[in-house]
């Protein structure tokens, strides 16, 4: 039965989805220019200044725009970067990490697109915060601006199967595998400890969970790179091959050898794009949901993190991971998800690194699933906003279950004798419709995103000439 359910998550996500990713990636790219390959610098200068640290200042109830991008970055890098990833590598060999950087560097335009409307688009809240996302964005631009009368179906589509990752997630599981495996205890426990960890945490609501990620996140990066980087130095000989791996795997058949199966170049492929978005969720949708509450003057200031946060996920950690797992050999030993990269870093460093990448995982994990708490709470308000209500309750349903359904699919996992290559086939099929619908709405909206990057460019680049009539927000330009 699961090979029938596997067969149409692979179908799904075969040419349809990733055509639609491409063409929509080289469209943005050639008519923004080529923005995230000539203003690379920019993107990462912009990052680090004071403008995008605090925003207007931090008024008690806003998230700057640095903690806006810390929760994004916390929802991004997550258990995908490292079990994902490794799990990629081991089914569809070293090739599929190339396509994961190439599906990187279109995502770095598509995420800076649909954060930049994301931001436009989004609508002041009675306490005089923010919310938006692809559902604001498909309901005021598809709908009111363009009179596309599918509207609707797209922003149902997708706020459904958002919701469905609220049962069905891979971070609960790899956080137990990672701590129980690690420190030889029932995975039970750890799924327990994360539950405890992600409540402590998402009680205070939007505005702690950005606080606590602006802390966390910055340190657990630099923490899982640094442990990279001496793996990788220790192999540095090995590196070479590694790359010769990556490059052939791309775009020959790779055969089998030790526990690895062999794979064709499509499922290197399919495999890498999949990654890719499961890991930095650029098109997935997501990210604009929390970066749209951020106190920003320009929708594009905005989106420039988006695009930082697509290189850090995917093209500085993802690659670290990837390279790990095949300068050490394990790739093809026939082990997955969190134990392939566990082993792999233990190989390096001893016992002390499986701790240091047990650890992280938790961390990663525990920030991933509080920044999806976040992302729930924002498709509600959308839905149920005109009903306080009936909103109150659906807020406290999911701020009680979103934790539970995670451990329900490790205790599932554990005793129904699952793989993370399953779990990841399932974790696949979740991302296919919100990507694609949200894909397809970025294609039509794309007018917009080039508009305000070409003011953006004239403000604050000098290039070009400002236009005074522009309204620099959806509902400034509604009022008029």
């Amino acid at each position: 039965m699961f090979a029938i359910f596997e067969s149409i998550t692979n179908w799904l996500w075969g040419l349809p989805l990733l055509i639609t990713i491409i063409v929509t990636g080289v469209y943005l790219t050639i008519r923004s220019g080529f923005f995230q390959f000539r203003h690379f610098a920019y993107i990462v200068k912009n990052m680090f200044n004071k403008d995008s640290r605090e925003g207007g200042g931090d008024d008690g109830k806003s998230l700057t725009p640095f903690q806006a991008i810390s929760i994004a970055i916390g929802g991004t890098v997550g258990v995908s970067n490292m079990s994902g990833v490794a799990t990629a590598i081991a089914t569809g060999g070293p090739g599929a990490l190339f396509w994961l950087w190439v599906a990187a560097l279109l995502a770095m335009i598509i995420k800076m697109c649909e954060v930049t409307l994301g931001v436009y688009y989004r609508q002041k809240q009675d306490d005089g915060t923010y919310i938006g996302g692809p559902t604001f964005y498909m309901q005021k631009g598809l709908g009111e601006e363009k009179k596309f009368p599918l509207w609707g179906i797209f922003a149902v589509a997708f706020g459904a199967m958002i919701f469905s990752t609220w049962f069905i997630t891979a971070q609960n599981y790899t956080v137990s595998e990672a701590i129980g495996s690690t420190f030889d205890i029932p995975y039970i426990v750890p799924s327990i400890l994360y539950v405890v960890g992600i409540y402590i945490v998402i009680f205070g609501g939007i505005k702690k969970v950005g606080k606590i990620a602006s802390y966390m996140v910055p340190v657990m990066c630099s923490f899982y790179v640094i442990g990279c980087l001496i793996i990788l130095l220790k192999n540095a000989t090995a590196i070479p091959a590694a790359f010769g791996l990556i490059f052939k795997g791309a775009f020959t058949a790779q055969a089998a050898t030790g526990g690895f199966l062999g794979a064709g170049v499509a499922t290197a492929m399919r495999l890498g794009f999949a990654r890719s978005v499961y890991s930095n969720e650029a098109g997935w949708g997501t990210s604009p949901m929390v970066h749209a509450s951020a106190k920003t003057d320009h929708p594009v200031k905005q989106g420039l993190m988006g695009a930082f946060e697509v290189f850090m996920d995917t093209i500085v950690v993802c690659s670290m991971t990837g390279l790990v797992v095949i300068v050490t050999g394990f790739w093809s030993s026939g082990l997955q998800g969190a134990t392939l990269t566990l082993t792999a870093f233990e190989s390096g460093m001893g016992y002390f690194g499986r701790i240091l990448i047990a650890v992280s995982i938790f961390l990663f994990g525990l920030t991933t699933s509080t920044g999806w708490f976040t992302y729930y709470s924002v498709i509600l308000k959308h839905w149920l906003g005109n009903n306080k209500k009936i909103l109150a309750i659906a807020e406290k349903i999911f701020i009680l279950g979103t934790p539970l359904w995670g451990m329900a699919v490790t205790l599932a996992n554990v005793y129904a004798n699952g793989t993370p290559a399953q779990l990841w086939t399932i974790c696949d099929f979740t991302t296919i419709v919100p990507t694609f619908v949200n894909v397809v709405t970025l294609f039509m909206l794309s007018g917009t995103f080039i508009k305000l990057l070409k003011d953006y460019k004239a403000r604050y680049m000098g290039i070009g000439e400002v236009d005074p009539e522009m309204e620099l927000f959806y509902e400034d330009k509604k009022r008029k």
